[in-house]
C-alpha cells in the first residue's frame, strides 16, 4: 500500500536562504477566495521583490518568476498561504544506454527543425492490427492490437505527455498530435510557450509508443494509434522542474485529458508535484509515471505518490530489467528494454553491416550507436577480437586500421570505444551479451568520426571463432533514421499510458481509481517466488483484458 503523503499546510523555508532571486516559486493558497484575492496583489509589479508569472487555477496556486527572501517571508505570514516551494530540478530523462540527437552542425541537417504542415488525418476508421516486420515487440507483449476493436484504437482518448518535447511533424505522430506547450524557462528566465520541439529525442520516443499511427505495410504502431496526443515540455537541458511539471499537470486538467504520462522523476518528492498529482486524480485524470532506472528497491517520484500508476520495466524474455526500480509502490510492469519508437526526424541512426567469412558475405542485423558522425559510404576492413575492450585487452593487439570486435559487459560502451580509438581502430563492432539488440551512445563529448554498431550475440560468437581461424572482413555504413531503440522505465511507462488511453476510449466514465483497479486485476501476474518484494507489481499490463473489463463496467 502506498503511504499517503499529506500536503503541508504550513510554510517552510527550506532552501530559501540559498535561493537566487531568479528562482521560481510555487505559492499555494488555502482557499479559492484567497487565491482570487491574492492574485491582484501578486500581479502588481510595484510589489518589491516579487515578479508574478502564471496562475494555476486548478492547483489554487501561482508561479512567481522571482521573489526575494524578504518578500517570501512577508507572504508566509499571510493567513491564506498554504505552501511556498522553490523550484527544484531532477535530471533530464534519457534512455539507460544514452542517446545523442544529431545537431544542425553535423553532416545531415535535422528535418525536425523545419516548419511542417501537420496534415491532420481524416481517417476515422479503426485499424485491424496485423503484426509486421517493424512492429515493436512491446506492442505484441501487451496485446495492444487485440484491444483496438473495443476501444476504437484510442480514438476517444486524449493523452498528455510531460517530457522533453515532441517532433510534431514526424510522419508517425502528426496525424494524432493535437497541441503542445512549453513550461521551461530559457537562460534569461523567459518562457516561450510555443517552443515545445524536442531536441533530445526522449519525448518523441515516449509519444510514439503511446500513439504512433499504425502502418499497415510495416506493422509499426503505438499502443493506441488513434489517441490524441498533447505535449507539455517540462524538461530542458537543466533538468525537469517541479514547477514546470505542476504547470503541465494544471494544463492537462484544464484540457480535460484522460491520462498524463510522465517518464521522469527523482528520489525525493516535491510538494508542487504531489499537489498537482492529487488535483489531477480529483479531476478524473489518470497519472502514469516511471519507477526509475537505478535498479534499487525504491520507487521514484512522482510514480510513488498514492494515486500515480507506478510502472517498472521488463525485457523481451518477460523478466525484470536490471535497471528497473521496485518496491511496495510499484503497480505494474511493461516492456522497457530494446523498445523501438519515434525520434525527431533524422536524429536517429540506421546501420548496414556485411560480414565476409571465408569468402562468403552476408548481411546481419545491427544497431547503430549515436555520438558518432554519419558514415554513409561503407568502410570495409578486417576485424580483430578485443575481448571486453579493456585497456589490458588491447595490449599486444594490432587493431590499427581495423575494426575492433568487443563483447558487451563490465565497462561502459564509451570506455570500450575510447580504448579502441586509442589503439587506432577505424570502428567498433559491439557484441550483445543477451538476445536482441540495443542502441546506446558512443561518446560523452564531441561526436567521433568512426562507426560504432552492435550485432547480435549469436553472430558475435560465430565471428570470434572465425577470427581465430583466419581473416574476417566487415563492411559498415551508418545513415540517418527517424527511429531509435531505447531502454528504460521511461519506455515502459508509455506502454501503460497507451493502455489507459484504450481503457478510457472504451469507457469515458471510469474514474482514475477504477482504471487503476482494472490495470491491477487484468495484468498478467508473476509467480510469487520471483515477486517477493513486489518487483513486478500486479504484473504485465494486458490491453485486451483491460478493455474488456472497461466495457463490462459500461453496461
Amino acid at each position: 500500500m502506498k503511504t499517503v503523503l499529506l500536503l503541508a499546510s504550513v510554510m517552510t523555508f527550506a532552501g530559501f536562504a540559498n535561493a537566487k532571486n531568479s528562482s521560481r516559486f510555487l505559492v499555494t493558497f488555502k482557499s479559492q477566495q484567497g487565491f482570487a484575492a491574492m492574485q491582484t496583489y501578486l500581479n502588481q509589479e510595484s510589489n518589491s521583490g516579487i515578479k508574478f508569472q502564471k496562475s494555476l487555477v486548478n492547483l489554487n496556486s501561482v508561479v512567481l518568476k522571482s521573489a526575494t527572501p524578504q518578500a517570501l517571508a512577508a507572504l508566509a505570514n499571510h493567513p491564506e498561504i498554504a505552501m511556498i516551494e522553490a523550484e527544484k530540478f531532477t535530471p533530464r530523462p534519457s534512455p539507460v544506454n544514452g542517446f545523442k540527437a544529431m545537431r544542425v552542425v553535423q553532416r545531415v541537417s535535422p528535418k525536425f527543425m523545419e516548419t511542417v504542415d501537420l496534415g491532420k488525418s481524416e481517417d476515422t476508421t479503426t485499424p485491424v492490427f496485423v503484426a509486421g516486420e517493424k512492429t515493436p515487440w512491446g506492442i505484441k507483449a501487451v496485446h495492444a492490437g487485440e484491444a483496438w476493436a473495443g476501444s476504437q484504437a484510442g480514438a476517444n482518448a486524449r493523452v498528455l505527455v510531460l517530457d522533453t518535447g515532441i517532433d510534431a511533424g514526424h510522419q508517425d505522430l502528426k496525424a494524432n498530435f493535437e497541441k503542445g506547450m512549453n513550461f521551461t524557462q530559457d537562460d534569461n528566465g523567459n518562457v516561450d510557450e510555443t517552443d515545445f520541439k524536442d531536441v533530445e529525442g526522449h519525448g518523441s520516443h515516449c509519444s510514439g509508443t503511446i500513439a504512433a499511427s499504425y502502418n499497415s505495410e510495416t506493422g509499426f504502431t503505438g499502443v493506441a494509434p488513434k489517441a490524441h496526443l498533447l505535449m507539455g515540455r517540462v524538461c530542458s537541458t537543466e533538468g525537469c522542474s517541479n514547477i514546470a511539471v505542476a504547470q503541465g499537470i494544471n494544463w492537462g486538467i484544464s484540457e480535460k485529458v484522460d491520462v498524463i504520462s510522465m517518464s521522469l522523476g527523482g528520489a525525493m518528492p516535491t510538494s508542487a508535484e504531489r499537489l498537482a498529482v492529487q488535483r489531477a486524480d480529483a479531476a478524473g485524470v489518470v497519472v502514469v509515471a516511471a519507477s526509475g532506472n537505478d535498479g534499487t528497491p525504491k520507487v521514484s517520484y512522482p510514480a510513488a505518490f498514492p494515486t500515480s500508476v507506478a510502472v517498472g520495466a521488463i525485457d523481451s524474455s518477460i523478466k525484470k530489467t536490471s535497471f528497473s526500480q521496485w518496491g511496495p509502490e510499484l503497480d505494474v510492469v511493461a516492456p522497457g528494454a530494446a523498445v523501438t519508437s519515434t525520434v525527431p526526424r533524422g536524429t536517429g541512426r540506421d546501420s548496414a553491416v556485411t560480414l565476409t567469412i571465408g569468402g562468403v558475405s552476408k548481411t546481419v542485423s545491427s544497431a547503430a550507436f549515436s555520438g558518432t558522425t554519419l558514415i554513409p559510404n561503407a568502410i570495409s576492413k578486417s576485424m580483430v577480437f578485443a575481448g571486453l575492450g579493456k585497456t589490458t585487452d588491447f595490449a599486444g593487439l594490432n587493431v590499427a586500421g581495423k575494426f575492433a570486435l568487443i563483447n558487451r559487459g563490465e565497462i561502459t560502451f564509451v570506455e570500450k570505444v575510447k580504448n579502441a580509438l586509442a589503439a587506432n581502430a577505424v570502428g567498433v563492432i559491439l557484441v550483445n551479451n543477451t538476445d536482441g539488440l540495443i542502441q546506446g551512445v558512443a561518446s560523452e563529448g564531441a561526436d567521433i568520426n568512426v562507426p560504432v554498431v552492435m550485432i547480435e550475440k549469436s553472430i558475435g560468437l560465430e565471428l570470434v571463432s572465425a577470427i581465430a581461424q583466419g581473416d574476417v572482413q566487415a563492411s559498415v555504413a551508418t545513415t540517418p533514421s527517424d527511429y531509435a531503440t531505447f531502454d528504460g522505465t521511461s519506455m515502459a511507462t508509455p506502454h501503460v499510458a497507451g493502455v489507459v488511453a484504450l481503457i478510457k476510449s472504451a469507457n469515458k466514465n471510469l474514474t482514475p481509481a477504477q482504471v487503476r483497479t482494472i490495470l491491477a486485476t487484468t495484468s498478467q501476474a508473476f509467480a510469487p517466488e520471483i515477486n517477493t518484494q513486489n518487483e513486478y507489481g500486479k504484473g504485465l499490463v494486458q490491453a485486451d483484458k483491460a478493455v474488456e473489463a472497461a466495457l463490462a463496467l459500461a453496461h
